[in-house]
């Protein structure tokens, strides 16, 4: 029987995570899950944040019968993970800001980590750039705005140029003889505007995703595909109950998802 990963996330940021996950495992079935209910994350309280996904991922678990679950969001899993750990048998892969191969990439050794303002002043974040930076001077950079600029041009909402190059200008820093060279995407929904932030960066970045070392992490803790059979379609589900927008269904079609 194939297995079931359930992918969940804040908002249809995780998509960029289900992509890379669906390639690296086509055996397995899907289910994604967006709470949009209580979107955004990034600035919810920490304990109102353990609360909600841990009372959800309960009744997720409960319903969808899941092998894995996918958390989607950095906002989340740089706080509920160990409770999620602790509460559930069920094995979590989190997504975390992906510092340790920045800075090990970065050529001028100046690295920006953009996220949300929740995950941009975690403790956790923080101690990954004790841990990892390797040298580097690295920058963190909270967004307000950006993962709902996303959201919004998935469901067919264009936003202004001049709005996203806002968010991210901080990330930019030219000093000592050193620009930004390193730029990491510590949302899901950040890689959703990947085109727009290469082409409003001021100058030419590299910009770090963490979605298929998450797919890599995936495939290796479920092991070998325990099926030939075609899994059935991926399906979504968003916790208002909503159903998604013509433009937002066209969009999880070319995802691979089922509206």
């Amino acid at each position: 029987m194939a297995k079931t990963i359930l992918i969940f996330d804040s908002g249809v940021g995780g998509l960029t995570v289900f992509r890379e996950v669906a390639k690296a495992r086509p055996d397995a079935r899907y289910v994604y899950v967006a709470d949009d209910a209580f979107f955004p994350y990034g600035g919810r309280g920490e304990a109102e944040l353990v609360g909600r996904v841990g009372d959800l991922m309960g009744e997720l678990i409960d319903t969808h019968r899941p092998d894995l679950i996918v958390i989607a969001c950095n906002a989340a899993s740089t706080l509920v993970l160990p409770h999620l750990r602790t509460r559930f048998a069920v094995p979590f892969v989190g997504t975390v800001p992906a510092i340790k191969p920045a800075c090990a990439v970065s050529r001028s050794k100046r690295v920006a980590v953009l996220g949300t303002e929740g995950t941009v002043a975690r403790e956790y974040t923080r101690a990954l750039i004790r841990d990892f930076a390797n040298g580097s001077d690295v920058a963190l950079v909270g967004s307000a705005r950006l993962a709902a600029f996303a959201e919004d041009e998935l469901n067919g909402t264009p936003v202004a140029d001049e709005l996203i190059a806002r968010e991210i200008a901080a990330c930019f820093i030219d000093a000592d003889g050193r620009r930004t060279d390193t730029v990491v995407l510590a949302c899901t929904h950040y890689p959703l505007l990947l085109e727009r932030l290469t082409r409003l960066a001021p100058w030419p970045v590299t910009f770090v995703d963490p979605a298929p070392a998450i797919a890599r992490r995936v495939a290796d803790l479920l092991g070998p595909a325990a099926s030939t059979e075609p899994p059935s379609p991926a399906r979504i589900a968003f916790t208002s109950g909503r159903s998604p927008s013509p433009a937002l269904g066209a969009a999880l079609t070319r995802f691979g998802i089922a509206g």
